[in-house]
C-alpha cells in the first residue's frame, strides 16, 4: 500500500519525528503512538491496511501494538530475513508486524515464517512478577486481571523472578550492547554528514560514541551467561508472561525528562526478547482510561509458529 512514517533511524520509542511529524494513535488520539513503528501500528489501527510490517530492535514493534491497541508479533531473532532493512543494531533488529486480530496475525506469520503452527501448544504460564513491578499501578491492576483470566485456563501457572537482581542490570547490559553496534552502523556517516538530529536522539548518538570495545565484549559474554539461563527455563510446554510497556501512551508534547524515565523502565520490560533473541507476542486485553495497554508472552527461539496460534486462543478466550 505504501511506505510508513519511522522515528529517525529508528532510534527512537515515541513515534514523534521532528522532520515529518507525529503519525496519529487511533486508540487515544490526544496521545502519541509508540515507535519506532510509529506509521505502521498508525496505518493498521486507522483500518487503513489489514496487517503492517515494522521493525523491532529494542520495542519499536511491540510498543506502538500496547499504545495503539494492536497485536503484534517480533519473532525469533533472524527468523525473517533483514535483506533490504536498514539496520540499527544487527544483532536484535528483527521484522515483525502488527494486525488488528490475533486470527490474521497468525496468518501473516503463516507466510512470512513458512510454517504452518504446530499440534501442541503450550500448557506450562510463567509470570514474571519483577516485571509487573515495573508497571503503573493502574495498569497494573488491569494487566493482572487479564493475567488472572488466563492462568485459570493453564495447565501449570508459577509466578517466578526473571533476574535475581534487578531487571535493569539487563537493560544496562542491553544498552551497552545495542549503543556500540548502533555507533558501528552509523557512526562514520554521522561523522560525515553531520545530520540534523532530533536533541534527544543526538545525545543517544554522541553516547554510543563512546562504547568501548571491551565494554561491549564484557557485556557480550554476560548476554551469552543470560540467555543460557532463559533458555533453561522456557522449555517446549512453557510460555512467560509479561507487561508490554509501563503503562498507556504518553499524552502528546509531554516533557521530554519524563519520557526518558518512561523509555528507560520501557526498554528493561522489552530488554528480554532482544537480548535472547525470542520471539515475543503482544495482545491488546487490557484497558486503563478507556486507553489500551498490551500483554505480552514470550517462549523458547524458534516456537514462532506455536507462539501465535497460543496467542489466537488466549485471545478468543480473553475476548470472547
Amino acid at each position: 500500500m505504501g511506505k510508513t512514517l519511522t522515528d529517525e533511524l529508528a532510534f527512537s520509542m515515541s513515534g514523534e519525528n521532528i522532520h515529518y511529524g507525529t503519525p496519529v494513535n487511533p486508540a487515544a488520539p490526544d496521545r502519541i503512538p509508540g515507535g519506532s513503528s510509529s506509521g505502521s501500528a498508525s496505518a493498521t489501527a486507522s483500518k487503513l491496511v489489514d496487517f503492517a510490517l515494522g521493525t523491532d530492535t529494542s520495542g519499536s514493534i511491540r510498543v506502538p501494538a500496547s499504545y495503539c491497541g494492536l497485536f503484534s508479533m517480533r519473532p525469533t531473532h533472524a527468523r525473517i530475513s533483514c535483506q533490504g532493512v536498514v539496520p540499527l543494531a544487527p544483532s536484535f533488529d528483527t521484522v515483525g508486524w502488527f494486525a488488528r486480530d490475533a486470527s490474521l496475525l497468525q496468518r501473516v506469520g503463516e507466510v512470512l515464517l513458512a510454517e504452518h503452527p504446530p499440534s501442541t501448544l503450550p500448557t506450562r504460564l510463567l509470570i514474571a512478577d519483577d516485571a509487573f513491578a515495573l508497571v503503573e499501578e493502574s495498569s497494573r491492576v488491569s494487566l493482572q486481571r487479564v493475567v488472572a483470566q488466563i492462568a485459570t485456563r493453564t495447565q501449570a501457572v508459577e509466578h517466578i523472578k526473571l533476574c535475581q537482581t534487578s531487571l535493569e542490570t539487563w537493560h544496562a547490559m542491553e544498552l551497552v550492547l545495542k549503543e556500540y553496534e548502533v555507533w558501528q552502523t552509523h557512526g562514520p556517516w554521522i561523522r560525515s554528514v553531520q545530520p540534523k538530529l532530533a536533541p534527544d536522539i543526538e545525545k543517544r548518538f554522541l553516547r554510543a560514541a563512546t562504547v568501548t570495545a571491551d565494554k561491549n565484549a564484557e557485556a557480550q559474554r554476560q548476554r551469552i551467561a543470560l540467555r543460557a539461563a532463559v533458555l533453561d527455563r522456557l522449555g517446549e510446554d512453557v510460555v512467560l508472561c509479561l507487561p508490554t510497556a509501563p503503562g498507556i501512551a504518553p499524552v502528546k508534547n509531554t516533557p521530554s525528562d519524563t519520557i526518558e524515565r518512561t523509555r528507560r523502565t520501557t526498554l528493561t520490560l522489552t530488554c528480554l526478547a532482544g537480548l535472547a533473541g525470542l520471539p515475543q507476542v503482544t495482545l491488546p486485553l487490557a484497558q486503563v482510561a478507556q486507553c489500551p495497554i498490551g500483554i505480552s508472552f514470550i517462549t523458547a527461539p524458534g516456537r514462532d509458529t506455536a507462539l501465535l496460534s497460543y496467542a489466537q486462543q488466549v485471545s478468543k478466550s480473553s475476548l470472547g
